[in-house]
């Protein structure tokens, strides 16, 4: 799968190469250094790669984990660090998406788009009814997330049959509060923001990564739940 759109391509990464680029890519973006973020994982993914059509600059990758059904959940990354059993209420295929992130200077919303148009080709050639990971925000400290923390439980929690359950060892309750909304939109990370416009939905608890330096919630979106809108929008960027 290849194909462009404006100043962006979209391909999978083939070789050991692509993948030492989106290694590198996601240790800067992650970590805030040079060096080569790598795990387990990696092996069990295809990797996404978007690049500057003129001169292939890498400026965004993630992986992706095609599932065929709910006895798989427990190998994923997001397995890790929740109690997924909830989700084989849905009889699957699953798509995980993970370690999704855009070079610092590549934030460009075009290129947003190209990369959530090569997940919607995804979605649609393996059938997909769950696409789900997990949204970070960077920093341990709950504190700077209050109002989108707040927001999330009062509005996005995912529905109690497939609510995801608690399993790592560090976490903080998502519980309503008053929140301002529009600041609570602004804290949120931009993929977050694409799920939940998606008709996406959260866990009811942030996970604490030590080792990523981040806060993560778990989230998901039912494809059939998409709304109309959204999913002609998404379609029509995948064309």
């Amino acid at each position: 799968m290849e194909f462009s759109k404006g100043r962006y391509r979209v391909r999978w990464a083939e070789g050991t190469a692509d993948l030492r680029a989106a290694q590198r890519l996601r240790h800067h973006a992650f970590r805030g250094t040079a060096g080569l973020d790598a795990d387990a994982f990696d092996a069990q993914c295809d990797h996404l790669l978007i690049e500057t059509a003129a001169g292939g600059d890498l400026v965004g990758t993630c992986r992706l984990q095609l599932l065929s059904d709910g006895a798989e959940l427990g190998r994923t990354y997001t397995g890790q660090f929740y109690d997924l059993s909830a989700f084989r209420e849905i009889s699957g295929p699953f798509l995980e998406v993970g370690r999704f992130c855009m070079a610092a200077g590549g934030r460009d919303p075009d290129a947003l788009r190209l990369a959530w148009a090569a997940l919607t080709r995804r979605v649609d050639a393996e059938r997909v009814a769950l696409l789900f990971g997990c949204s970070s925000f960077p920093g341990t400290d709950p504190a700077p997330y209050a109002d989108a923390f707040a927001a999330l439980a009062a509005r996005h929690l995912a529905p109690e049959r497939l609510r995801p359950g608690r399993k790592a060892f560090e976490t903080i309750n998502l519980s309503p509060a008053p929140h301002e909304a529009r600041r609570a939109m602004v804290q949120m990370p931009p993929l977050l923001r694409s799920y939940l416009a998606m008709g996406g939905w959260v866990s009811d608890h942030a996970v604490v990564d030590r080792d990523l330096g981040t806060l993560h919630v778990c989230t998901g979106v039912e494809i059939a739940a998409v709304p109309p809108a959204r999913a002609r929008l998404l379609r029509g960027d995948a064309r």
